[in-house]
């Protein structure tokens, strides 16, 4: 009889979503993997015969997931980690970004972790029992210029994990927001969308590309062995910020922030609220 934790993963065939998809089966676990493009997933599927259940899913439609998810849960007869990793980025000045760009990128990166969510808790708490992890960003903590959108897509779904995190706790359910750096995936090119660029902004977008460089980040597979101690853990945290340069790079962000805090201090205080 086959036995394992059962994962089910958004986003499942590319990426940090691959990654996780091959370190749960290298650990002898059960995978239900939902993405848009299956094809890539054929060869796991063949390697771990019994252990992959793979479903074509688009998580911008609340009825599609809601079926994936009920699948996924008679697939193996249960589900013990959720992960919500599908995501997209739109590129571009917020002057730029058209309202149907604006849409489609808080669709897929919140409202589709939502419905994810809200159609896993059910399962869970019938079990007594489970994991959801909220693939964020380490950039949750501030927007950077012509990545605005994805970050705040990503702070929305930050801040409403917490609350989830509070109301699911007395089910025995524990959520941790992951909050990965920039890793090597196709997040950058078909992943993305871009604005149609204004020339009032060629300038900072000169100095963007030389402050971030050519340096692609390191390889997906190499933040999953993070994933898999992280659902080991009994108590997990809240949050956790998934890679060493990343953690730095957030320490100096909170750093910063506490300061200007601290040199307003005064007129902060003038308000009694």
């Amino acid at each position: 009889m086959t036995t394992g934790r059962v994962w089910f993963i958004t986003g499942a065939s590319r990426g940090l979503g691959r990654a996780f998809t091959e370190a749960a089966l290298g650990a002898g676990e059960r995978v239900v993997a939902a993405a848009r493009d299956l094809a890539p997933l054929a060869e796991l599927a063949d390697a771990h015969p019994g252990r992959l259940v793979r479903l074509t899913l688009d998580v911008t439609d609340r009825t599609a997931v809601r079926k994936a998810v009920d699948e996924a849960a008679a697939a193996f007869g249960r589900l013990d980690i959720v992960v919500n990793n599908a995501g997209a980025m739109l590129l571009g000045m917020v002057e730029e970004a058209g309202e149907e760009q604006i849409r489609a990128q808080f669709d897929v990166n919140f409202f589709g972790a939502v419905w994810v969510a809200q159609a896993a808790v059910p399962h869970l708490r019938a079990q007594g029992s489970g994991r959801i992890l909220q693939v964020t960003t380490m950039g949750t903590g501030g927007g950077v210029a012509s990545a605005g959108f994805y970050a705040a897509s990503k702070s929305a779904l930050d801040s409403l994990s917490q609350a989830l995190a509070m109301e699911v706790a007395p089910f025995g359910i524990k959520v941790t927001i992951v909050q990965p750096g920039g890793y090597g995936t196709d997040l950058f090119t078909r992943g993305t969308t871009t604005t149609d660029p204004l020339p009032e902004y060629a300038g900072l977008r000169a100095q963007l590309a030389e402050m971030w460089g050519e340096d692609a980040g390191p390889a997906p597979d190499t933040a999953a062995p993070v994933i898999t101690e992280l659902v080991d853990l009994p108590d997990p945290p809240l949050r956790l910020i998934v890679g060493s340069a990343s953690y730095d790079l957030v320490q100096q962000m909170d750093e910063a922030r506490t300061a200007e805090y601290r040199a307003w201090e005064h007129l902060s205080r003038k308000a009694p609220g």
